[in-house]
């Protein structure tokens, strides 16, 4: 296991964010020639969200005081 715990996550494109905060919004972005805001999820505080990329997802964006979990590794946003 390395400084961040990511070698005992599988090497997938899933990631998941727990929520730190009230309002906590994920937003899915769509690939193509013109990215469009594809889906948009709320939580609030404890609440989880588990998801993965897929053809049509390319990127999420997370607004709010959360903690995001990926393969590349853990991060907090605020």
């Amino acid at each position: 296991m390395d400084e961040l715990g990511i070698m005992d996550i599988p090497r997938g494109s899933g990631f998941a964010v727990l929520a730190q905060g009230d309002g906590v919004q994920i937003i899915g972005i769509s690939r193509g020639v013109v990215s469009k805001l594809q889906h948009t999820e709320r939580l609030e505080p404890g609440e989880a969200m588990i998801g993965e990329f897929t053809g049509t997802v390319s990127a999420i964006k997370v607004r709010g005081p959360a903690r995001v979990y990926t393969p590349w590794g853990e991060f907090e946003t605020k």
